[in-house]
């Protein structure tokens, strides 16, 4: 039996590392990607709002549905 070492990489804590501008978080849900379809953009800003307002880092399918209903949205 031979045993392969692997080489360890050391861990890289990326939340203590400023990617952007002072005071301004790194949001999860829109991408830096530019959207062709301007109510994607919308729905993203908005649920990156709710997001802020709210302090949350996820959203449930509820709040996401809140969201869309605050834009607009009906069945």
């Amino acid at each position: 039996m031979q045993l392969t070492t692997e080489k360890q990489t050391e861990f890289v804590d990326r939340r203590a590392q400023q990617d952007g501008p002072p005071g301004v978080e790194r949001r999860q849900f829109s991408d830096s990607r530019i959207h062709e379809r301007p109510e994607v953009r919308e729905l993203a800003e908005a649920v990156d709002q709710y997001k802020l307002r709210h302090r949350r880092r996820f959203v449930t399918f509820s709040e996401l549905y809140d969201v869309m209903v605050g834009l607009g949205y009906h069945k």
